[in-house]
């Protein structure tokens, strides 16, 4: 049982992390060049703390990231969702995929479906991405998505000294945005 929904989306299948995700979130945060914008590589040990602060989010919020699962394969590709740790400027929808998926629309699809999500469910009024200025492929996500460049925020400690801007939108310019993505209309949420 995952303590949440399950959104289907056509190629995805986002639900709350479970026990058996470990090790994606491994491969994930193992490629240095490809996680130095959410911190960096980290070894097993920290990844499961990382992990366990996304469950706990799940239980203490309500939400958290979803682990993204591909609908035709079965396999963990990647986490994104709604986020917002305590000190964080605002509330967000965040992304990771791992590196062999990237370039697929994978973040876009199920980030459009999250936003969607914390909208229609959370209630969010507003939702940011906090991007590094220098992080190209997540500044054309955000982009696509309908987001703007908000400029630098600040983020808590320990990640105070990190160079970040606040790419967002609001309720009301994602019901424009979400117009791109007519199949938002058809995706499935489901209790678990």
């Amino acid at each position: 049982m995952t303590p949440g929904p399950i959104l289907e989306t056509p190629r995805l299948i986002l639900r709350p992390p479970l026990a058996e995700d470990f090790d994606g979130y491994v491969e994930l945060m193992s490629d240095a060049e490809h996680v130095k914008y959410i911190g960096g590589a980290a070894p097993p040990s920290v990844v499961w703390r990382q992990m366990m602060s996304v469950a706990g989010s799940w239980s203490l919020q309500g939400f958290g990231f979803f682990s993204v699962i591909e609908k035709g394969t079965g396999r963990w590709v990647g986490r994104l969702g709604p986020w917002f740790p305590h000190g964080w400027p605002q509330a967000e929808v965040g992304w990771s995929i791992l590196p062999s998926e990237a370039g697929k629309g994978f973040v876009t699809e199920g980030s459009a479906a999250s936003i969607d999500w914390a909208f229609n469910h959370l209630g969010w009024d507003d939702v940011i991405h906090v991007i590094d200025p220098d992080n190209v492929p997540s500044q054309k996500v955000a982009a696509r998505l309908g987001s703007i460049n908000r400029g630098p925020t600040r983020l808590p400690p320990p990640f105070q000294d990190a160079r970040v801007d606040a790419w967002g939108q609001t309720r009301d310019q994602w019901a424009e945005n979400r117009q791109q993505f007519d199949w938002l209309d058809q995706v499935v949420v489901r209790a678990s």
